[in-house]
């Protein structure tokens, strides 16, 4: 069964951290271009961060120097390191993943992406 899974969501308080990891299963994650979506409640999922296959990253602007994406082929796992967490972070976080040849593209539309997780959950208190 192809899947990925996530894990690392939870309840933090603003200012917190947590580090979100995404594992697949039946998939080898370094064919894959890889990122991190969310949802909010009453709102359109948006791109987080991603990944291509080679390591190069995409921020959205309101991520940009507090959420780190990176990749550790070795476990088969991409990780989102979230820095100074605001309450408006506060959402469901789905890991995607696309298979690609080129391993210098990042994939920044949502349609594109072939296999989705189930979601973790964040929650940030202010």
């Amino acid at each position: 069964q192809v899947r990925l899974v996530e894990s690392g969501g939870g309840l933090v308080q603003a200012g917190g951290s947590l580090r979100l990891s995404c594992s697949g299963s039946g998939l080898t994650l370094s064919s894959y271009a890889m990122g991190w979506f969310r949802q909010a409640p009453g709102k359109e999922r948006e791109l987080v961060a991603a990944t291509s296959r080679g390591g190069s990253t995409y921020y959205a602007d309101s991520e940009k120097g507090r959420f780190t994406i990176s990749r550790d082929n070795a476990k088969n796992t991409v990780y989102l390191q979230m820095n100074s967490l605001k309450p408006e972070d506060t959402a469901t976080y789905y890991c995607v993943a696309a298979f690609r040849w080129n391993t210098k593209e990042v994939v920044t539309t949502l349609g594109e992406y072939d296999y989705w997780g189930q979601g973790t959950q964040v929650t940030v208190t202010s």
